[in-house]
């Protein structure tokens, strides 16, 4: 049952179209490659509407182009100049004082990001699906109509359309100056100089891993944050990279909300704040003000009403099922546009692999998206599988819930002399036996490859007693997982000595 094509587009995102589905990013060009594969027709709609700065970029959606690609390689980017500052302590004579060259560094990771366009760009010819670069919304429940830059409309229609447009981030346009002199993340990693002394405005994620890079180059960077950090994580692990953050150099504005944005003659910012306890009002000057105040879904351009495809109206994000449709039977939606799933590239290709297959493929498995392992990749990187405390605990009762935790001195920052203040390990179990491990929680170097170790182990159900069982690999951090003995609830110093 090969489909013709059909279209899909954000307000100006990225879109896919596939004879059998369509989709956005890299995770549309998984979804068209895994239903190619099965032998159908596809076809995949991708259009970038340039950000309010003017920025556009190629194939492969948020994370290839201004997501998790760019923003670990200048992650790495910071932890090399850290390292640089270390080795003199293991007999290296570098050259001082040492310098960042921002234009290099963004030439040579937009030059690697660009090589992955072309590369999803061969993948889609090599497996036969068909790339349309237009501007898509449906005209009925089995049609879109894209448009050209140039104009020209195209028609797609297929059986299945998959909907995987994504998200772009949010502008406060009600505070004076904000969409005309603000950049966000769709901007900071195209840009050819420096951003110079960095105000960035947020909590979340985004917000801290970028002011996290800009400080490690040794940028002035100040967070304004109105609340609390890391949103939806747990706030201990949360509190700890923010800590660590604001001793390594990062300035933060608590319990503070921009007002209003001024571009002074010499080209610098002024940017007016107020503090929300004590009403008092403040001003500072930057060069840059990077907004990561959260991301709002593509889905207002699609004409969805038309067809009948269900939103949430809060927050524009589309309402599926278990099996990711929608409430129009032969549309899909996968990935950050849909309601309830979390705004992970990983999640979102498996979603799409695994709906081709059901549609295609003659299988009836789901996805599953309980025990996600994610990393937030802050200076000291933050590692998390399954539930929070504060999740447990909500969901089980204080009386049920057992947190094993201990700090620890990585190897690494021995030498060095590196302050491990906040390198923290706990695990949430239920206290019941045989003690089933609901969340991990890991604050160190090389959270991620830590984390996703043991995501297997807790995706297949581990205890608290098979962890303890597990022997460690020494000396690494991740050998602290499988030594922690102390209950929070015994009020004992979870200090350990470390691998050393």
């Amino acid at each position: 049952m090969a489909a013709m094509a059909a279209a899909l587009r954000g307000p100006g995102r990225r879109f896919r179209w596939r004879t059998q589905a369509l989709a956005g990013g890299a995770r549309g060009a998984a979804r068209g490659a895994a239903a190619a594969q099965l032998g159908r027709k596809v076809a995949v709609v991708d259009y970038v509407e340039p950000s309010p700065q003017g920025t556009r970029w190629g194939l492969g959606g948020t994370c290839v182009n201004v997501g998790c690609i760019p923003k670990k390689l200048m992650h790495q980017t910071a932890l090399l100049g850290g390292m640089i500052q270390d080795a003199h302590h293991y007999g290296w004579e570098v050259a001082q004082p040492i310098r960042h060259d921002w234009r290099k560094m963004a030439e040579a990771v937009q030059n690697h990001v660009k090589s992955l366009n072309w590369g999803h760009r061969v993948q889609l010819q090599d497996r036969k699906v068909k790339y349309f670069n237009i501007k898509a919304s449906f005209i009925n429940k089995h049609t879109v109509c894209g448009i050209a830059k140039s104009g020209k409309e195209t028609l797609l229609s297929a059986d299945h359309i998959v909907i995987a447009t994504g998200g772009r981030p949010r502008y406060p346009t009600h505070i004076e100056g904000a969409l005309e002199y603000g950049i966000t993340s769709d901007d900071i990693f195209w840009l050819k100089e420096s951003p110079g002394k960095t105000l960035v405005v947020g909590a979340s994620y985004v917000a801290l891993e970028c002011a996290g890079f800009l400080t490690g180059i040794k940028l002035d960077t100040t967070v304004m944050m109105r609340s609390i950090p890391l949103r939806g994580f747990d706030q201990q692990m949360s509190s700890l990279v923010m800590e660590h953050m604001e001793s390594h150099g990062t300035q933060f504005l608590k319990g503070c909300i921009p007002t209003c944005i001024r571009r002074l003659p010499d080209g610098q910012l002024q940017v007016t704040w107020e503090d929300r306890t004590s009403g008092k009002k403040d001003t500072g000057i930057f060069d840059t003000v990077l907004w990561a105040i959260g991301r709002i879904p593509e889905t207002r351009n699609l004409n969805l009403e038309e067809v009948g495809v269900n939103i949430n109206p809060e927050n524009q994000k589309i309402i599926v099922d278990a099996q990711e449709v929608t409430s129009v039977p032969n549309i899909y939606a996968i990935g950050d546009v849909a309601e309830g799933r979390p705004e992970l590239t990983p999640t979102a290709i498996m979603a799409g692999k695994l709906l081709a297959q059901r549609l295609f493929g003659q299988s009836s498995d789901l996805m599953d998206y309980n025990n996600v392992p994610t990393t937030v990749f802050t200076p000291l990187e933050y590692g998390c599988v399954g539930l929070s405390e504060e999740e447990a605990v909500a969901r089980h009762g204080q009386e049920h819930i057992e947190v094993y935790h201990a700090y620890y001195k990585p190897l690494e920052f021995t030498v060095a002399e590196r302050d491990a203040s906040q390198c923290y390990v706990k695990m949430v179990c239920l206290r019941e036996s045989p003690q089933l491990v609901l969340g991990l929680h890991f604050l160190g170097p090389n959270a991620g490859e830590v984390t996703q170790g043991f995501a297997l182990g807790i995706k297949c159900g581990a205890s608290y007693a098979q962890v303890m069982r597990t022997v460690g690999i020494h000396p690494t951090c991740s050998e602290e997982v499988v030594k922690l003995r102390i209950s929070k609830r015994s009020g004992l110093d979870p200090t350990v000595t470390g691998c050393g």
